[in-house]
């Protein structure tokens, strides 16, 4: 039998500078890129291209159910 680990999904969702779902991009992706290519070009959309840190963090589901910070919000600059 597989370890639980081994079975788990990761899921991904952005986060807002409190560490909360966003407020508009609350949703579950499928990769880290995929989550943060939505953030930039909804970011890029409500500010333009910028080179501002993007106030958009990235958490990844854990097998046991919690969520782990990849990327926080502020840390990465626009495009």
């Amino acid at each position: 039998m597989a370890p639980v680990h081994a079975q788990h999904v990761r899921h991904y969702r952005l986060v807002d500078q409190q560490g909360a779902p966003h407020p508009v991009l609350d949703d579950l992706y499928e990769s880290l890129d995929a989550a943060w290519a939505e953030a930039m070009g909804w970011w890029q959309e409500q500010f333009g291209a910028t080179q501002d840190p993007v106030e958009i963090g990235v958490e990844v589901s854990t097998a046991s159910g919690d969520w782990r910070t990849l990327r926080f919000p502020g840390g990465f600059p626009g495009i």
